[in-house]
């Protein structure tokens, strides 16, 4: 007699085996989120707003999408400007990003093609085939279309005009409250390759061992996370949050597009990874056999992950109200020091997490020159939700003078307990001197104004190096109305270099972006930094659309703040790496 254990074991292998099936109009569509051919970022339910959302199924060197485009085009311009929002979908596994930016420049489509790179939304859609169309209802958040844009065209075969007009008609029933007459109509187009007999993922083999390693150091006891990841019954019961949280990419937490470059403390998961999950969600989160990599996960721990301090130094205790606004806070501490010391690395541990939002650690150094203060302010480095401390790279460290002393600060967020935060700050010191100096350079706007219900402003600020330089950091900051972000270097020669862009920029999250390969920059090089605001009423983190935003240092003001962390090149070194042939700088 086959246990009910073995039994859902069964189902589970047999339902990953079956074909995806499509959602028929009237059910439900989740929420997604996905990069777009240029690398913008979509969430499919930012348009709630909008009376119909429309998604066109597209695949390079399909000659029924090329077919069916001007057709669509034709759709679109009629109802674009009644609210309407356009999107093709490409989940072909042959076709990388750069293939499609290609095929929509050579084929003039100027819609935004969503890059479903895992497939997930395709299968969850039950795409399959190119040229299909669905219109989602957002007002329900229900299909309420699929098939043809119209009946023009068959295969090997198209008639001069079209008859029908399913998309349009469905439309304007939609906009008008009523189901379409026409709700469902088998698609034309080339067949799209989804897997159709994966196994189900292994819980110990598979899925736990990728919780352990990308989600468990946040999601432990008395970790940053919301819940911890103790064992099996409690990712059980977290399941479809798990996958939401997944197929809208809000987790893991980091925001860098993988297109370009490559960063240490990377957090994200790949397009395998994110499918494992959430294909061990959609099959029902099957426990399996094997051992549970989960039971050994233990509680955050409050000593130091780079080893004991040099020095430990303590931020002068605050108390923190439960509620209100607290404004930025400058402590001082001394340094107990009687000689100078290089930094080589700090560690921030907050005394409540729950209420430190960040922190900024810096010197304070009357002997410093004429160094900008918030430069001064950040010259030892930060801490903010999900920030992993890492030594500074190569042999570069930061000047601890014995006439300086140390600044900080100390933004606080009031979360309903009054409570009394006493932070502490652990610095690590080089044993010799290094070779070299880490900089540290704060690009900005004072003069910042982000215009009312505006859904894309736009701002670049630069900074021109005039020597030769080895780039290790950058970090962009905005706040609620952040959007999105990208440092780019314009070489000497005029050639582009995008250093890191973050299409879905997260107040919540202040990662530091810094280089696996640490970049050389010649000087004249110039480096942008472009930031885009979200201040319209789409934007659910808007504390208020109608409102003209300047800089300020409070959450409902705005920032284009550009953290650039550096080192100037010796005289000659550049020369002498050319010669030796070395194309890294980490020495």
């Amino acid at each position: 007699m086959i246990s009910l254990r073995h039994l859902a074991l069964l189902l589970a292998a047999v339902t990953a085996c079956l074909p995806a099936m499509a959602v028929e109009p009237g059910a439900r569509v989740d929420d997604f989120r996905l990069l777009d051919h240029r690398g913008d970022s979509h969430r499919l339910y930012y348009h709630a707003d909008a009376p119909a959302i429309v998604l066109m199924v597209q695949g390079n060197g399909c000659p029924v999408v090329r077919q069916a485009l001007p057709a669509l085009r034709k759709v679109r311009d009629q109802f674009e400007p009644r609210g309407v929002v356009f999107r093709l979908l490409n989940a072909n596994p042959q076709d990388s990003r750069e293939e499609i930016a290609t095929e929509a420049r050579e084929f003039g489509i100027d819609m935004p093609i969503l890059v479903d790179g895992g497939q997930l939304v395709a299968e969850s859609l039950g795409v399959t085939r190119t040229a299909e169309v669905l219109v989602i209802d957002p007002r329900t958040r229900t299909l309420a279309y699929r098939g043809p844009v119209d009946d023009r065209l068959a295969y090997g075969a198209q008639k001069p005009a079209a008859s029908a007009h399913y998309l349009a008609d469905a439309l304007e029933a939609v906009l008008a409250g009523r189901r379409p007459a026409v709700a469902r109509v088998e698609p034309v187009g080339c067949l799209v390759d989804l897997p159709r007999h994966e196994p189900a993922p292994s819980y110990a083999a598979d899925v736990a061992p990728l919780l352990a390693a990308k989600c468990a150091g946040c999601h432990r006891p008395a970790g940053i996370g919301p819940w911890a990841m103790t064992g099996y019954d409690k990712v059980r019961g977290f399941a479809p949050m798990i996958r939401e949280v997944l197929r809208t990419r809000r987790m893991p937490p980091w925001h860098a597009d993988p297109h370009y470059g490559s960063f240490e403390g990377d957090r994200s998961l790949t397009e395998a990874e994110r499918r494992t999950l959430v294909r061990w969600v959609e099959v029902g989160a099957p426990r399996g056999e094997g051992t549970d990599p989960l039971l050994a996960v233990t509680a955050a721990s409050d000593e130091w992950t780079l080893g004991p301090p040099d020095l430990v130094v303590e931020v002068p205790a605050f108390d923190v109200p439960a509620t209100g606004v607290v404004d930025y806070r400058y402590p001082r501490a001394a340094n107990p020091l009687d000689h100078d010391v290089w930094v080589r690395a700090i560690e921030i541990h907050p005394g409540d997490r729950a209420v430190v939002h960040h922190v900024l650690a810096g010197v304070d150094d009357p002997g410093a020159g004429n160094r900008d203060f918030v430069e001064q302010l950040a010259a030892l480095g930060g801490y903010s939700p999900g920030r992993n401390p890492l030594p500074y790279p190569g042999d570069a460290g930061v000047l601890l003078r014995k006439g300086a002393g140390l600044r900080f600060q100390m933004h606080y967020t009031p979360n309903g307990r009054a409570v009394r935060d006493a932070t502490r700050i652990g610095l690590y010191f080089h044993a010799t001197p290094p070779r070299h100096a880490m900089r540290l350079k704060f690009v900005r706007a004072y003069d910042l104004r982000v215009p009312p219900r505006t859904p894309d402003h736009a701002v670049t600020v630069s900074h021109v190096f005039d020597r030769d330089v080895v780039l290790y950091s950058v970090m962009p900051h905005a706040h609620l109305r952040g959007k999105a972000a990208r440092f780019t270097a314009v070489h000497p020669d005029g050639r582009e270099e995008v250093l890191v862009s973050v299409p879905e920029y997260d107040f919540s999250w202040q990662s530091v972006y810094q280089f696996r390969e640490p970049k050389i920059l010649r000087a004249g090089t110039r480096v942008d930094f472009l930031m885009r605001w979200d201040n319209s009423a789409r934007n659910p983190a808007n504390p208020d659309p109608d409102r003209s935003v300047p800089w300020g240092d409070q959450t409902w003001d705005e920032m284009n703040a550009g953290w650039i962390r550096y080192r100037e090149m010796l005289p000659g070194e550049l020369a002498g790496m050319a010669h030796r042939g070395r194309t890294s700088t980490d020495h």
